[in-house]
């Protein structure tokens, strides 16, 4: 009988061949309940989000609008997304005091009363003032931001106001920084509201520009004792500016 000419290698790969064949030709499992189960909890949690969010900028639009914020100077975008991060920090109940939202508007000039303090369940607008900016964060605009040590910047994002006390400025406000990345170095810094001399009509007038700080919102002197009482003690404070970074990472607005 004549032999085969096949090689052993040939064979296997024959037979590798075939099996690979019948592994494609195999037929996909039917998807479960528990992956449309899966699938659904996605989409539910999406369409609720989104339900959320544009509930919270209808809310933001009714009280911007009924208390003419915009005829104050009050950016639209910066309102908005102080709204957005109140909501969500109440929600979380992480504000002991939610009647009060303070938002400082660096989007303006230092030279404008970009400070609003606003009562949220009334709906009024409690006081507008002055506050200063870091001096390395700009001149006359902030534009630039740090969460570094010794920066003598500005840090964007949400704050929760604390306890007060009496130092170098006088009566002051400790504030914690809860945005991390963006604020959260803000105790360490000694970022704190307090009130200064520079931050004055008379400076403005004498000099053209409002003064700047190490980095504290200073507000002026004569407003601190009308001011901090009202916002002390776990109320929401909010510092914009229409960064693109912030407004897309920080964890507060994006939780």
């Amino acid at each position: 009988m004549k032999q085969s000419t096949l090689k052993p290698n040939f064979l296997l790969v024959t037979a590798l061949c075939l099996l690979t064949i019948n592994i494609y030709a195999a037929p996909m499992p039917a998807p479960t309940a528990a992956t449309h189960t899966v699938a659904a909890t996605h989409l539910s949690k999406a369409a609720a989000l989104r339900a959320e969010k544009r509930m919270i900028l209808a809310m933001a639009t009714s009280i911007y609008e009924d208390m003419n914020l915009e005829d104050s100077g009050l950016n639209r975008k910066a309102f908005e997304s102080a709204w957005t991060g109140y909501y969500k920090l109440k929600k979380k109940g992480l504000l002991r005091r939610t009647n009060v939202l303070t938002i400082a508007d660096f989007s303006q000039s230092s030279s404008n009363q970009r400070l609003y303090v606003i009562d949220v369940r009334n709906r009024r607008l409690l006081y507008r003032t002055y506050v200063a900016h870091g001096i390395n964060s700009g001149q006359e605009f902030a534009n630039a931001f740090s969460n570094k040590m010794e920066s003598c910047k500005s840090s964007l994002g949400f704050y929760i106001t604390s306890g007060t006390y009496y130092g170098f400025n006088g009566l002051s406000l400790r504030i914690q920084g809860v945005d991390k990345g963006f604020n959260d170095n803000a105790a360490r810094r000694a970022i704190v509201i307090h009130g200064a001399s520079y931050v004055s009509t008379r400076i403005l007038r004498k000099y053209g520009v409002m003064g700047t700080t190490y980095g504290c919102p200073a507000i002026p002197d004569e407003m601190t004792t009308q001011i901090i009482p009202v916002v002390k003690n776990g109320t929401c404070f909010f510092i914009y500016y229409p960064s693109q970074k912030y407004l897309a990472q920080s964890p507060v607005l994006n939780s």
